[in-house]
Formats: structure tokens, sequence, C-alpha cells
């Protein structure tokens, strides 16, 4: 028969709590988000260019709310082919990659589909509601300066942006 012990902690056998991940810098984000801005702006330019989006421009003439809702719409379907694999294996976009941070639950998980889909459809459809929408859009950008460092799409989506 075998002789079973169990040892016990002594006094010199520190247990530490599950750690925090050190949330991202707020430099650290805004690379990320301008490193996505500039593999999606190619698609959504061209695509203006090529449906004649540039020529009211030009003549000083705004685009239409329809008009201005599809490309939208474009380039989130673009952002979602280029960036949701990334997003849903390991919380990053190649943005987020490059900056070595990432996206997480607020308990330090991989954020779910649920988790994205609300933290991005705030992040996307907000400003787009008219007048109201890209004020909303600045006061989240500000939240940034807060002490959590997380922006309104952050509060929404139940996550923060962590290093990696």
């Amino acid at each position: 028969m075998k002789n079973n012990t169990i040892n016990s902690l002594d006094e010199t056998t520190e247990i530490h709590p599950l750690q925090e991940n050190e949330l991202a810098s707020r430099v650290d984000r805004l690379g990320a988000a301008l490193i996505d801005m500039l593999i999606i702006l190619p698609i959504t330019l061209s695509l203006m260019y090529f449906t004649g989006g540039f020529d009211g421009i030009s003549e000083g003439v705004s685009p239409s709310t329809e008009y201005s809702l599809l490309i939208s719409f474009v380039g989130i379907v673009f952002f979602i082919m280029i960036h949701g694999y990334l997003l849903i294996k390991n919380g990053q976009t190649i943005g987020k990659k490059v900056a070595g941070i990432k996206i997480v639950t607020l308990d330090n998980k991989l954020p779910t589909l649920s988790n994205l889909a609300k933290r991005y459809g705030f992040y996307w459809l907000i400003p787009l509601i008219p007048i109201i929408g890209q004020l909303i859009n600045l006061i989240s950008i500000l939240f940034v300066f807060t002490k959590s460092k997380r922006c309104l799409h952050d509060h929404v989506g139940g996550t923060k942006v962590v290093l990696n």
C-alpha cells in the first residue's frame, strides 16, 4: 500500500491571485486603429471612385444617406472578412496584432461572438445616426482617457483591450 501524504503550505509559500492583464496604452490602441483603417480605406475609396461617389463631393454636394449607408455596409463586410477570424480566434484585428494588444472580456477571456457583435455594432452603427451619432462617437472615444481606458464600445461589449 502506498503512503499518501498531503503536504501543507508552509508560511513562506505565496499564493498569487490570477493576475489581471495590463491594459493597452492609448497610443497602442490608436496605432492599431490606424493600421486597421489603412487596410480598409483603399477598399472603400476604390468603391467610391468606381461608383462615382467622388463626383458629387468634388462639386460640393454631400452624398445621399443611402449611398453613405451602402459604403459603410460594404466597409463593415470587408472588415469582417479581413478581421473576423482573428477576432474570434485571438481577440485581435491585424492592427491589434501588430500593436501587440488584444480584446478580452472583463474576466480576461477571449470575447464571444456576442461580445464582439455588441462592441463593433455600437462602434459602427452609432456614428451613422445623423448629427447626434457623431457626438456620441466623440464621447465614446474620449472615454479612453478614463482610468479604465475603455471606450463606450468596450463598455457596451463587456470588453477591454490589454497587452498581448
